[in-house]
């Protein structure tokens, strides 16, 4: 008869991986329920109020980060070395049990920042109403949010049974721990448009081997420090790889994309209208300001702003070349729906273009009182005054915009292309009161990474000048937009 501890994973080693978490941009991650004053709820820890992360949310995101690498986007593989470390895909009852436990992790006492947001009727760039059965319907909705800068103390532990290949166990967890370290991977809600961005800095990591008494014992007393008994092989620093005595070097990143980095100056003003909190105290229009690590209130371009410009002109670039019937299908293709009812729903699917919520730097803050005009008697509204405090720009006031689209195809990144050359022109205004110049921009310069030019960026910048451009590959931009033509007009 086999003895019962011989079908136990006969468990050799104990690996204790520490790191804080920190929120580069503000994040979501809700409890589910919409039935309170606010639409979108943050998930509080019932016992203390604290903010919480599920460890099921943080193992979903690493597990997805390391197939997207291994695999490429969007695509559907069995890979052993995945499922080594995280166990068997959902439905495989003969699948492994994962060999990393992640705890739920707790973090500070939450400072909530909250957004409101509104559905935008393309044809008239107003709020979206319908009706039903006459009654009007609206589509604004506020939102919580934790403020950058939140920080989440995350710790996990790695079990390597006898006879497991255990370099490749830790290679995997290192490549996935890496997204963290880099800020690859995003946590939470409306990751593509800007929120759930995170940093790992600093690893703190254990190692237990269990067939030594000593260690054995300091990992049962792990949470008792009083017993005496300490771990000798505790290591800490920035990079993971190397605390796990692995190198990531040779591993291959199969992930397709197109990515634009693009620096603009502030042409004038911007205003991107902030719904709540005290910045709301003062004039009666403020722009929007979010805090950074640090606790700087700055104010920012929203990714979902940028990304409703953006699909506006996308349409009207499209219907311009001739591309009527398959505007639709293509703007859906890159930016997702725009809605998801009925029998839509089975077709719905993430927007493939991740817009960055980005920080304008050096602004001018001034206050401008504005009248409202009666348009009968051409004199002033009553109870018309109001006033506004928009971010207006100076030679240095800047805001960087960075796109990046997933499996792209040529014609898609030619119009990316034609997209940036009207941020680039001013000839898209972002924000609101576009009636009246705001919101336009002035491009500086531009990196394209394609593809094709993986490490070599395609290179845009303005001339002193003023005037002209200066590009390292003309003849591969127009390729690009060339494509677009082409597909458009099949």
């Amino acid at each position: 008869m086999s003895h019962p501890l011989q079908k136990s994973r006969q468990i050799a080693e104990r690996w204790i991986i520490e790191g804080d978490l920190v929120l580069q941009t503000p994040t979501h991650v809700g409890n589910g329920d919409t039935d309170g004053i606010v639409d979108m709820p943050l998930l509080l820890d019932e016992a203390t109020g604290k903010a919480l992360l599920p460890g099921t949310s943080l193992a979903g995101a690493l597990r997805n980060y390391l197939r997207e690498y291994r695999h490429g986007f969007e695509k559907q593989a069995s890979d052993a070395a995945i499922e080594a470390l995280f166990g068997g895909e959902k439905g495989n009852d003969d699948g492994n049990q994962s060999a990393l436990i992640i705890d739920d992790a707790i973090g500070e006492a939450p400072k909530i920042e909250l957004r409101d947001g509104v559905r935008i009727d393309p044809i008239t760039r107003t709020a979206k109403i319908d009706f039903d059965n006459g009654v009007p319907r609206g589509y604004k909705y506020d939102i919580q949010l934790l403020e950058a800068g939140t920080t989440f103390p995350i710790r996990m532990e790695l079990l390597i049974s006898r006879g497991a290949d255990v370099q490749q166990v830790k290679q995997m967890l290192a490549l996935a721990l890496h997204g963290l370290e880099s800020g690859e991977i995003a946590i939470g809600l409306r990751k593509r448009r800007g929120f759930g961005e995170c940093r790992v800095e600093r690893w703190r990591v254990t190692r237990y081997d269990l067939a030594q008494s000593n260690d054995l014992l300091a990992w049962l007393a792990e949470d008792h420090p009083d017993w005496g008994y300490a771990a000798n092989n505790r290591q800490s620093g920035q990079n993971i790889a190397p605390l796990l005595g692995v190198t990531l070097a040779h591993i291959s990143d199969r992930r397709s994309l197109c990515r634009i980095r693009a620096r603009f100056v502030v042409n004038g003003s911007i205003l991107i209208r902030a719904g709540f909190g005290e910045r709301d105290r003062g004039p009666d229009t403020v722009h929007l300001h979010s805090p950074r690590p640090g606790g700087t209130w700055k104010p920012v371009l929203s990714g979902t702003s940028l990304a409703g410009a953006l699909r506006h002109r996308a349409e009207r670039i499209l219907r311009t070349i001739g591309a009527d019937q398959k505007t639709p299908e293509m703007i859906d293709k890159m930016f997702g729906p725009a809605e998801i009812a009925g029998r839509n729903k089975q077709k719905a699917r993430a927007s493939r273009l991740i817009v960055k919520e980005t920080v304008i730097e050096n602004p001018v803050h001034l206050v401008q009182n504005r009248i409202r005009i009666d348009r009968f008697t051409g004199s002033v509204h009553g109870t018309g005054l109001f006033n506004e405090q928009p971010v207006f720009g100076k030679n240095d006031t800047l805001v960087a915009i960075d796109l990046t689209l997933r499996n792209p195809e040529d014609a898609e990144i030619g119009l990316l292309l034609l997209l940036l050359k009207d941020l680039w022109t001013g000839d898209v205004s972002l924000g609101g009161e576009a009636s009246i110049g705001r919101g336009r921009l002035k491009g500086i310069n531009a990196e394209i990474e394609t593809p094709q030019h993986k490490g070599q960026p395609l290179t845009i910048s303005a001339a002193e000048d003023g005037k002209s451009l200066i590009v390292n590959d003309r003849n591969a931009l127009e390729n690009y937009v060339a494509a677009l033509h082409t597909e458009a007009t099949k």
